[in-house]
């Protein structure tokens, strides 16, 4: 246990040395030593900032930062040993984060600093804490007693399942399905850089001889390669195949995410209910800024009338341009068709394709740009640390960000690259570790 990486975290996990076998042991342990403090803080806490607060946050840091680097990995490194892992303390985690959110001991505790003669003396931002940190552990269930909370309870855990099981079906969906391509005909208007990444699939894929020349050349739903897919690709067959196979993933069989969702909003509403609100959107939007799920509703109008006259238009004109070519498909566009008509009618209008500006913005030049323009708006310079934290895959980069004053401010991981065995797709991000002034070193 000593040399487990997610006990040793201070800061930045070790990413390079954490495996699936240390999470068990490591969460265990956390979760033991947490609960403790928790026992502890409800024991002596003092309704006052330095009482209560800061207590809250030195007790949870530790297994937040653990949990969080597992979770990270979760979404970059997937795997059977690793799901197992996570699947294991799972539950073990959500409890222990609904003792601590239904704690009546801190939950008075931070009523009684906010009615204490102290509460002027706070800060805007740390009266904003405070009153979150109400809000949240009402809608945690601390009003609840009796068997209201032992289903709110059982409710969480079951939803916290529920969303790990899908988001594996979703990845795994993802994964399976491939399209191998043969003959010459099957990849016209194929660009040169996606018959590349196709061929290079197949041979990982075991066709050890495929070549971007030759084939076979392997499609799959991972983005680089089912978008340009479906701008280029002139086969209508095949791309009506490989976009029904994207919007219907985790759709059928085993990983079947239709009964999830189902029971997802099923659960979802009764939560809401025990809590005392009409449905779950009352009850999501209870800790954001819109007032009312009715404004949501409003505003949502508001931008479907502004865009759906010009939505119309812009399909209109792909319809004119498709039947202009001579398309037999232009008097029945289907959703399949849009990307590939799209990416014509640009291509006529401004006699360019996103295949000839592809060697003009390589990643380090996209980079380059973006972080000229960071500093031209926020007057921070970005420098590139390589090498000088562990990463969870050799393509992971970090940077550190500087002020004006090159004092370091801040830092970020970038997983630029697909990678759909084991990551899971989309533009996403997620927070490491948190600036506090409290835990940070001197």
């Amino acid at each position: 246990m000593t040399d487990n990486p997610l006990l040793q975290l201070t800061s930045l996990p070790d990413f390079g040395t954490i495996h699936s076998e240390h999470i068990v042991p490591a969460i265990r342990q956390l979760l033991d030593e947490t609960d403790a403090e928790r026992q502890q803080l409800e024991a002596g806490l003092e309704p006052t900032w330095a009482g209560v607060m800061q207590p809250l946050e030195q007790l949870e840091n530790r297994l937040s930062l653990a949990w969080g680097a597992v979770g990270h990995l979760m979404g970059v490194k997937n795997g059977e040993a690793l799901r197992q892992a996570h699947q294991e303390v799972q539950g073990e985690v959500v409890q222990f984060w609904m003792r601590l959110g239904q704690s009546q001991s801190i939950y008075q505790g931070l009523k009684a600093l906010k009615a204490s003669a102290q509460w002027p003396q706070l800060d805007a931002a740390q009266q904003r804490i405070v009153d979150s940190s109400i809000q949240d552990a009402e809608l945690s269930g601390v009003g609840l007693e009796g068997e209201p909370r032992a289903r709110f309870n059982a409710i969480q855990q079951e939803l916290a399942e529920l969303s790990t099981t899908f988001s594996n079906h979703l990845l795994d969906a993802t994964k399976a399905f491939y399209l191998d391509l043969h003959q010459p005909e099957e990849i016209e208007g194929l660009p040169p850089s996606l018959l590349q990444m196709a061929a290079q699939a197949a041979r990982e894929a075991g066709h050890d001889q495929a070549t971007i020349e030759q084939g076979p050349w392997r499609m799959t739903l991972d983005f680089p390669s089912a978008t340009p897919f479906l701008e280029h690709s002139r086969r209508r067959d095949l791309r009506e195949q490989v976009y029904r196979a994207l919007i219907t993933r985790a759709s059928e069989g085993e990983l079947d995410n239709t009964p999830l969702i189902s029971r997802i909003l099923e659960l979802r509403r009764e939560q809401a209910s025990i809590l005392g609100y009409a449905n779950y959107a009352e009850l999501s939007l209870a800790s954001k800024m819109a007032p009312d799920v009715q404004t949501v509703e409003a505003l949502l109008e508001q931008l479907r009338q502004a865009s759906f006259d010009t939505a119309q238009q812009d399909l209109a004109e792909l319809r004119d341009f498709a039947r202009s070519q001579g398309a037999a498909e232009a008097d029945d566009l289907q959703h399949w068709d849009i990307a590939f008509w799209a990416e014509r009618l640009r291509e006529h209008r401004y006699s360019i394709s996103d295949e000839e500006l592809r060697p003009y913005f390589p990643l380090p030049k996209v980079l380059d740009g973006l972080f000229a323009l960071v500093q031209r708006l926020f007057g921070v310079t970005i420098q590139p640390a390589d090498g000088s934290v562990p990463v969870w895959h050799p393509d992971v980069r970090f940077f550190r960000i500087y002020d004006a004053n090159d004092k370091e401010i801040a830092a970020f991981y970038l997983d630029a690259y697909s990678r759909p065995a084991e990551k899971r797709g989309g533009a996403w991000m997620d927070g490491c570790v948190g600036r506090s002034q409290l835990l940070a070193a001197p």
